[in-house]
This record gives C-alpha cells, structure tokens and sequence, in this order.
C-alpha cells in the first residue's frame, strides 16, 4: 500500500543516523559525569568512553561516507520537488511562484531566487525582493536573452546580469552573479527561473545543477498543466460543435408539430411552445464542464415531450429510473439526450411502441448509467462502426462525442458498451469509474 503524505516522514536510513547521533550525546554525557563524579568506577568510565568512541567512529563514517552524503542530498532534493509540486496544482501563479522561491532559497547558496513568465515577474524572494513584486516588468537583459533564444546562461558578473533600471542597478552592487534557467513548454520558452548570487564563487556546479533540475520540473509540470487545459479546451469545444449541430430536421419537425397542434389542440400548443424555448435555452446555457444529472434528465424528458408530440404516445415511450443519490452527482451536459435522440431516430420500428429505458444506479464504486430500447437493434459490423474512435458516420459521431466528453472530464476507467441484436434492441451503457463518492 503506497504511503501517505505525513507518513513515513524519515526513511529508515536517516532514523538510524539520528539513533547514532543519540548514543553519542548521551555517552558523551555520561562521560562527562563519570569523570568528574569523585566516587567514579574506573569500568564504567571504560565502558562509557568505549560506547562513545564506537559511536563517534560510527557517525564520522556516515558523515564521510559519499554514499550517505548522496542519500541526504537526494533525499532533500526529492523532498523539495515534492513541495514544489504540491505548489503547482493550479499552475504557476504569483502565490505559487513566490512559495516555490521561498521554498527554494534557503536550500541553495543563491542570494536570491526569481521566477517570471515571459513579461514579468511572479514570484522573487531574497536580496531585493522589495523592489521586485510580482507584476514588475523584467528588467535584466540576461532575462530577456534567456527567453529569446532559450539558453540556460550562468553569469558571473553584474554588467552579464545586465541590470537596466534604476532600482535594479542599485541592485548590481549586491548581486554579482546568476543562473537563468530557461521554463520550455512544448517548444516555447514560458519563462525563467532565477537563482541570485552576491558573489561568483558561489556559482559552483552544484548550484547550477540544482538550478537546472529545478528549472526540468517546473517545465514539466507546467507542461502537463498545458495539456491538461488543452484538452479541457477540446472537450469545451466538442461540447460547442455539438451544441451548434442540433438536428437541423427535430428543429423544423417540432416546430411542424406546435404548428399543426395551434389548430387542433391549442393549449397543448402553447405548453410545448414554453418548453421548446426552455429546451433551447438551456442548450445554450449549459456550456459549462459539469451539471447535475438530474437537469441532464430533465432536458432528457423535455426532448423526449416534442417526440411524443410528434410521433404519438402509442409509438414512442420513455421510462427512467434513476438512484436519488445519483442525481446529485455532477456530469457532462449532453450525455444522455443525444443517446435517447439517436434510439428514436435510428431504432424505432415501422410500426408498434418503441420503449426507451434510462437507468443510473451506484454500482460499488463506479456509477452505471443505461439507455436500452426494444428497436430494430443492429448488426455487429454497424455496432464495431459506431463504437469506433475514428467513427465519421452520424449515429457514430454522437456516441463519439459523449465517449470523449466523458473520457475528457472523468478520466481512464470510464468506458462506454454497446450491446444491440437484431430485432430485439440497443443498450448502451456507461461506467463512470469510481464516481460513486461524487453521488454521496
């Protein structure tokens, strides 16, 4: 079982070195009172002084030794890299730049420590860092280089550095080096990272390389960021492209039918009217990332009145049966009418009842949610076709786009099924993996 934060706080390697480091102070102690207590027995003095020169030579040999001179570095690197990370979860913004300064500084031998994007600056911390908050416009030429070509540049001196205002120049006679690491995302320098010395003696290889490796993880995970809001862009997009491709034919069919119904049936008329305009409404509001799934089915049954309106209760029919506790979670809008639109359009039979089922029920930790019918069904070369990501067909490109949308906000281990027989229906499944606890 992975550990968690707060846990296992010491490796087993340094707990011992702090053992180590115990039985030396507290022989030594004993050392001591037994020396200058009168009564003192000439064994247990001997014995003390062995434990402590045992234990000295013990810790002497863990302080030398390269090995357990690495073993301390890797382990406060890795424990940096982990806080810097955990500073990252909503991007490099000024609060999470300046913490990642402060974090930084004191486990390196820089004056200063900077961070900008390719404007300004978003956090510094150290020697003055009052006369550089974020939002401050980068005024080092070294900076502006380093994000022109995106070349790391180690500076030993302050006119390298290149300060170019009034108060950075004020600067230069306390900075007198640096490392500026480039930020790449993708093929883009994003930024800099700065470390800031007051002498160039201090710029040594090892404060480069923690510069450099510093400067790879926060590329990194500003990359990751990058992709995470790409794709999120994508699944907003997709969500736009579907809803400006309503069916052109339900738009012009349902308006037939409230037309048709003025004459014969004109409350009847009036009442689809309101919820046609609530319908369409409610497409063009619901573009944000998640909604509850009770306005998903809402919406759902609201399509579902204009097909009954148009087509009759004795041909089309829809049953739900939804957990409460489902209700309550938050999904994708669009993922559940498409679904039903396409069992009406491609599975109603040419004559008797077509009867659509959604069922939505917590299953363990996964959410299932089932639109079934009792249409024409489809053979299994149409069932491969739709359930293809590359399908281009209309049918396919429906179920696409709610497997993608899907997929985009929930995350692998969330999947679509298509189960369908000739002549006997269609069910299409979804596992939303592991969204039980998002319905409690």
């Amino acid at each position: 079982m992975p550990s968690t934060p707060g846990k296992d706080k010491y490796p087993r390697f340094f707990v011992w070195e702090m053992l180590i480091f115990t039985i030396v102070v507290v022989s030594a102690m004993t050392l001591l009172w037994l020396m200058i207590n009168p009564n003192r027995d000439f064994w247990l003095v001997a014995a003390a002084g062995i434990v402590f020169t045992c234990s000295l030579l013990i810790v002497s040999r863990l302080l030398l030794d390269p090995e357990s001179v690495r073993a301390r570095q890797s382990d406060a690197m890795l424990r940096l890299a982990s806080q810097t990370l955990d500073y990252m979860k909503e991007g490099i913004t000024p609060e999470a730049a300046l913490n990642i300064c402060s974090l930084l500084l004191p486990s390196t031998a820089a004056a200063a420590i900077a961070i900008t994007d390719k404007e300004k600056i978003l956090g510094y911390k150290g020697l003055g860092e009052e006369d550089n908050p974020p939002g401050t416009l980068i005024h080092t030429k070294a900076t502006h280089e380093v994000l022109t070509d995106g070349e790391m540049r180690v500076l030993t001196s302050a006119e390298e550095i290149g300060f170019t205002t009034e108060n950075s120049e004020a600067q230069s006679s306390k900075i007198q080096a640096g490392i500026v690491v480039p930020l790449i995302v993708g093929h883009n320098v994003a930024g800099v990272l700065k470390f800031y010395f007051t002498n160039a003696k201090q710029v040594n290889e090892t404060q480069v390389s923690i510069a450099q490796g510093f400067g790879r993880l926060l590329s990194t995970q500003m990359a990751a960021m990058s992709m995470e809001e790409q794709e999120k862009l994508a699944t907003s997009m997709r969500l736009k492209a579907l809803q400006s491709q309503i069916n052109p034919h339900f738009l012009f069919n349902t308006i037939n039918t409230i037309a048709s119904l003025i004459r014969t049936n004109p409350d009847k008329a009036r009442t689809l009217l309101r919820e046609f305009a609530v319908f369409y409404r409610r497409i063009l509001e619901d573009s944000s990332d998640l909604i509850l799934f009770a306005r998903e089915i809402e919406q759902t049954k609201r399509y579902f009145a204009f097909e009954v309106a148009r087509f009759g209760a004795d041909r089309v029919a829809m049953k739900t049966n939804i957990q409460p506790e489902v209700e309550e979670m938050l999904i994708p809008p669009f993922v559940i009418q498409p679904l039903v639109e396409n069992a009406v359009r491609h599975a109603m039979p040419s004559e008797g009842l077509l009867t659509i089922e959604v069922d939505a029920y917590i299953d363990g930790e996964d959410v299932i949610v089932r639109i079934s019918d009792d249409g024409v069904g489809m053979d299994e070369e149409v069932q491969q076709n739709i359930s293809s990501p590359k399908s281009t067909g209309g049918l396919g490109i429906a179920m696409r786009n709610v497997r993608e949308r899907l997929l985009g906000n929930f995350g692998l281990g969330t999947h679509m099924e298509v189960e369908s027989e000739l002549g006997v229906g269609t069910t299409v499944t979804l596992v939303l993996k592991g969204r039980a606890a998002d319905s409690i």
